[in-house]
């Protein structure tokens, strides 16, 4: 029996005690997420909480960045539960959850992202069954262990809760969304990802998941906040975003011509 390759990656990686800098994608062409897997990024990530890309777009995406030998990982919007298991059916190798704020959250999320007997995930998986290299036996059974949950912790009722989300079989790691936390902690006074309150209350997410072996990832808005954000523990981070990097690089080459 064959073993997984790309799908099993990101677990298997995360394992080896290795560390994760994946690509942002929120624009919609699918185009764009395999220029960015055809990089060196370990993985790719795509944004339908916030990005205008959507759910067909996400799924035309995922072969491509499989293709690439990278694994893909999506964000769900806020609460739609109900496409977790659809976007491992089509071969993504990890999930992000937004505002999981309450241990009913996170345990309707591993229900949808794990199979009987430690969720409720039913079959039909097609891209992930395809990229795996198992049959659909093999597949049954490896496929909790390398479909990956990432619970957001990103507000006040999230971080009081955290030792709960971190012992909740079917949770595999955690997720820091620094902007919204930033926004709590102040009290709605700001949006600042990089605030001395963040970067304490995100060392102690860190701490407390090392503590239980479960990888913390980080979304960075610069790579230098990347670079913080792995020399501070973070096991994975995403760096800046498709747009982003687009208009850095519009603005330097502007630079470079005027100059």
């Amino acid at each position: 029996m064959a073993k997984p390759t790309v799908l099993s990656s990101l677990a298997d990686r995360f394992a080896k005690g290795d560390s994760i800098v994946s690509a942002w994608c929120g624009l919609p062409d699918p185009s764009i997420s395999a220029i960015l897997a055809h990089e060196d990024f370990d993985a790719v990530t795509l944004d339908m909480q916030h990005g205008p890309i959507t759910l067909s777009e996400v799924i035309r995406a995922v072969p491509l960045i499989n293709a690439a030998g990278k694994p893909a990982l999506a964000r769900i919007p806020v609460g739609e539960f109900q496409n977790v298991s659809r976007l491992f059916d089509a071969g993504v190798s990890g999930v992000i959850a937004p505002m999981i704020n309450t241990m009913a959250d996170a345990k309707l999320f591993a229900g949808y992202a794990k199979y009987p007997p430690m969720g409720e995930r039913s079959w039909g998986s097609y891209g992930g069954l395809g990229a795996s290299g198992l049959d659909q036996n093999g597949y049954l059974k490896a496929a909790n262990g390398f479909s990956m949950t990432f619970a957001m912790i990103e507000t006040r009722e999230a971080m009081a809760i955290l030792d709960d989300i971190l012992a909740l079989e079917g949770i595999d790691a955690v997720f820091v969304g620094p902007s919204d936390l930033s926004i709590a902690l102040s009290g709605g006074a700001r949006v600042d990802a990089s605030a001395k309150e963040v970067d304490e209350a995100l060392k102690h997410v860190i701490a407390r998941a090392s503590a239980v072996n479960k990888p913390v990832a980080l979304y960075a808005a610069t790579a230098e906040r990347a670079k913080q954000g792995l020399a501070m523990g973070a096991r994975m981070v995403t760096v800046m975003s498709d747009s982003g990097m687009l208009r850095a690089a519009a603005q330097n080459a502007l630079k470079i011509t005027r100059s």
